[in-house]
């Protein structure tokens, strides 16, 4: 058996007095692609540091065989020294290497060579140290959360070409699509140890559960066992009888047992502050247009958003994704057209840019505005640090700056500070950034039960499965086409995902014939939600999505509330005095019923579409 590119043999390290890792091995050989997951904080970012050779454990073993190269990305990449960005890449390569291989690297990933590192942004950094990693071809890759920052084609790219190196690789990352596409082995890291699975990341969450379940089970029976060994002393033998010696050994090793056990931590206790219900209709942008200089962003949008609608936004970098958020939030006006906003609409907004808080504000101002103690959740005031608990926080962080918080503890302190104020409407901008699998989930169950609207800006495709009702993609020309679902929906619906503006071209012949298949077939759709007026079948498939099966349920319902309105508008219409006594509410009302019934006619197609499915599928 070929001995490992690397390894790591019973690693301890502690931070102030705690465990960190706990006697961890790691074994990385060629090919071997391995996803490392655990929660925040579990110390991922610390074991691939270890292993980059970049931080010295306490104790344990590194080896790393002779002449292997290693590559380590990141969270936080330092460009100091470097009059470019070509020169900073070109670096890792050196003079012998492949010259065009850090230029096509930059291209690919959006940059220019010639930009000065010291202006480049926190996301143009991680791309410019992403395009150093992969220059050499290393033979090993250790990357934590490649994809932050990256729009979705970059990340599809990304997925190919990683697929296509021979390195050896551990990720870090949120997100799950990714994981699944291109890692086959998975280390958890959970309370100090790692424990390998077999498999790829697609299947582990459900091997880790399991494995949580059979602790729960084996901690409840040893509380049992200890209970009745206590009782047995206290009620068993008599006070002038000698104690059974070895029945008090079993009973004090029992005892070290449970004092040993190390309990999973708990997760994030996450609640919405909740405003009052809003009307039905949240938002309804009529033909509206936007342009910034030359380039069109927006052009003859029309959308109508309804209360509980779960809308999520994707496209490529540039695409005008932002822009869209901005004119349906009122945060930007038209150039033309009309957004017209619901009664009683109550915003909160979660913005990308963690950076936006002062990184010299304590964790304790960052969460209650400052000068306070308390927050208030739903008309209840709670305590600072309680608050804090929830976000696994701990009572001593209480004053500790911003500026030493690492990404994940930012996120959460974002996601805190968001989900406090009350609302009826929540938009959220690239949320799921820096998050941990196990906070993904519980935000993904958090707004599945939020009673309100949800507008959702990301790049995570699984995230989006999970939450979306309704995806608006930007085609890159001012072009936003609605399909009813999530991204797979969405791929269904249309044969191709999200097209990058740039230098991003399908790497599968097969896939730039059916983008160009596609791209000449697309129909622009003014009817009133921006939907596409004809759409391929989707393939057959053996169960319908969440979010279908979600649209098949609520459909009905808000076709009733139309066929209502219509019939309402349809008698005010009927009264043949109106038009003599207020023509310009006869004008209005005629208006209102012809948009409402385009509209029903729009939810009937896809109530229509995903029922005929629903038949095939289970008559298949």
């Amino acid at each position: 058996m070929a001995p490992p590119l690397l390894s790591l043999k019973d690693v301890h390290l502690n931070f102030g007095g705690t465990p960190l890792l706990a006697g961890v091995d790691l074994s990385l050989g060629r090919g071997d692609r391995v996803a490392l997951v655990g929660r925040n904080g579990s110390g991922k970012s610390t074991l691939l540091k270890i292993a980059a050779g970049l931080v010295e454990s306490d104790s344990g073993q590194r080896f790393v065989q002779p002449g292997t190269t290693i590559s380590y990305l990141a969270q936080e990449p330092d460009l100091g020294g470097y009059s470019s960005v070509l020169s900073y890449v070109q670096a890792a390569i050196g003079s012998a290497g492949d010259p065009y291989r850090a230029p096509y690297l930059l291209e690919q990933l959006g940059l220019e060579g010639d930009r000065d590192p010291a202006f480049l942004s926190g996301g143009e950094k991680r791309r410019a140290a992403l395009a150093r990693l992969l220059a050499p071809g290393p033979d090993v890759l250790l990357l934590d959360e490649p994809t932050n920052h990256l729009d979705l084609p970059a990340i599809q790219w990304l997925e190919r070409e990683l697929k296509s190196l021979a390195s050896a690789m551990v990720i870090i990352s949120h997100d799950r699509a990714f994981l699944g596409a291109t890692t086959g082995k998975t280390l958890w890291l959970d309370r100090g140890r790692v424990r390998q699975f077999e498999r790829g990341f697609s299947r582990f969450e459900n091997w880790r559960d399991r494995i949580l379940e059979e602790e729960m089970t084996a901690l409840h029976k040893l509380e049992r066992k200890i209970a009745a060994e206590e009782h047995w002393l206290r009620y068993g033998v008599t006070a002038r009888r000698k104690r059974n010696v070895g029945r008090l050994d079993r009973l004090h090793r029992l005892r070290q047992d449970r004092a040993g056990h190390v309990h999973a931590k708990l997760g994030i206790n996450m609640s919405v502050g909740k405003g009052n219900q809003a009307g039905t209709m949240i938002i309804q942008a009529l033909d509206i247009c936007k342009a910034l200089g030359e380039r069109t962003l927006v052009k003859d949008f029309s959308l109508k958003i309804l209360r509980g609608d779960r809308v999520a936004i994707v496209g490529a970098n540039g695409a005008g994704k932002t822009t869209l958020v901005n004119l349906l939030t009122g945060t930007m006006k038209p150039d033309a057209g009309e957004v017209r906003r619901g009664s009683g609409v109550r915003m909160t907004f979660l913005e990308q840019n963690r950076d936006s808080l002062d990184p010299e504000t304590s964790l304790k101002d960052a969460l209650t505005g400052g000068g306070r103690d308390s927050v208030v959740i739903n008309g209840v005031e709670k305590h600072v640090i309680g608050y804090m608990k929830d976000f696994l926080f701990a009572p001593e962080q209480l004053n500790t700056p911003l500026k030493a918080l690492s990404g994940g503890e930012r996120a959460r302190i974002m996601l805190a500070r968001c989900l406090a104020l009350p609302s009826n409407l929540l938009v959220l901008d690239e949320p799921t950034n820096d998050l941990d699998l196990e906070t993904l989930d519980l935000l993904q169950e958090t707004i599945t039960d939020y009673p309100g609207t949800v507008i959702l800006v990301s790049h995570d495709r699984d995230f989006i499965d999970r939450i979306a009702t309704i995806t608006l993609i930007g085609e890159g020309d001012g072009t936003w086409t609605s399909c009813v679902g999530g991204y797979s929906d969405m791929l269904s619906l249309r044969g191709e995902g999200v097209q990058a503006r740039g230098p991003f071209e399908p790497a599968d012949p097969g896939d730039a014939a059916r983008t160009g298949r596609a791209a000449g077939s697309r129909k622009a759709d003014r009817s009133g939600s921006g939907a596409p007026s004809r759409v391929q079948k989707p393939p057959r498939r053996q169960k319908l999505s969440f979010n279908q099966l979600h649209a098949l349920k609520t459909l009905p319902d808000r076709m009733q509330v139309l066929e209502r309105q219509i019939e309402e508008l349809g008698m005010l219409l009927d009264d043949p005095g109106l038009y003599g006594r207020d023509p310009e509410g006869f004008s209005a009302s005629s208006r209102a019923l012809e948009q409402k019934r385009q509209e029903y006619e729009r939810l009937q197609n896809q109530w229509l579409e995903l029922e005929i499915l629903r038949e095939e599928l289970q008559g298949g």
